[in-house]
């Protein structure tokens, strides 16, 4: 496989407003028709990844009614053409699309686009997709189930990695821990456990947790909203089985599984331990 661009960018807020652009975020979220799942997909230069993405989508299972939610995070290649032109057979499936974005110089990071996404949809379920990441055909489905049943939880799976074999242990390491793991494990320096594109949740949880907050460079948005999902009673629950395919690109992080605390999850690890005891 021929090595890819980085997979996301987390970047400072420009200054100046952001103009929005498409059909998405126009205050019309209430008078929309509520579906069942939406798909919260924030993109960025993701050209070349989509058409193996949005076929997944496409293939799943899921019997209930879907939306697919993007918000387009300042692209300079064609992923707005790309996404526009599977509108059709999206609709035709039943999906309906909802697609914004702004044109500014630079990307406003992706926790804004997920914020973006999750505000101009409109299910009751929410089911997060990076734009460079598969789905298995069941995925839906199953995460839907799983949350009906843990309605307080934040929802997550196996997966495999692309390239095949990349970050070998790491992948081993996610996919065999413990429920209680999921806790416990998530103070490491690596961060939530429950890898963010896996995350699925009802749209009430992700509101009483709240909106995803970059907190600056070097904090990702879903370890913060992971912390306070904590301090509020929820927790992480897996469906153990793969669901996704999870794209690495070598330059977007390291992956190197240690059982060290990190010195910035200390204070939460003490005060959060204790509320989940």
């Amino acid at each position: 496989m021929k090595p890819n661009p980085t997979k996301r960018l987390r970047t400072a807020e420009e200054d100046g407003d952001v103009r929005e652009t498409g059909r998405g975020d126009h205050g019309e979220e209430e008078r929309r028709k509520t579906v069942d799942v939406s798909i919260i997909m924030p993109v960025h230069n993701a050209s070349c990844w989509l058409k193996e993405c949005l076929q997944a989508i496409l293939q799943q299972d899921f019997a209930g009614s879907m939306e697919l939610s993007v918000f387009d995070d300042a692209s300079t290649d064609d992923s707005r053409k790309v996404l526009e032109g599977w509108r059709e057979r999206m609709e035709d499936r039943g999906i309906s699309v909802v697609i914004s974005g702004h044109n500014s110089s630079q990307p406003r990071g992706v926790g804004f686009a997920k914020n973006k996404a999750v505000t101009q949809s409109s299910g009751q379920y929410l089911c997060f997709q990076d734009a460079d990441d598969i789905m298995f055909p069941q995925r839906v489905r199953l995460q839907y189930e799983t949350s009906l049943r843990n309605a307080n939880c934040l929802i997550g799976c196996r997966v495999q990695r692309l390239p095949e074999g990349s970050t070998e242990r790491y992948t081993r390491w996610i996919n065999s821990l413990t429920q209680d793991q999921l806790i416990s494990q998530a103070y490491t320096s690596h961060g939530p456990t429950v890898v963010m594109p896996t995350w699925f949740c009802s749209r009430k949880l992700f509101l009483k947790v709240g909106l995803f907050d970059e907190g600056g460079k070097g904090v990702p948005e879903d370890l913060l909203f992971f912390y306070q999902l904590l301090r509020q009673g929820g927790c992480p629950f897996r469906v153990d089985q793969d669901l996704l395919v999870y794209r690495y690109h070598e330059r977007a992080a390291t992956h190197s599984v240690t059982e060290s605390v990190s010195p910035f999850a200390l204070l939460p690890l003490k005060f959060l331990l204790h509320a989940h005891t």
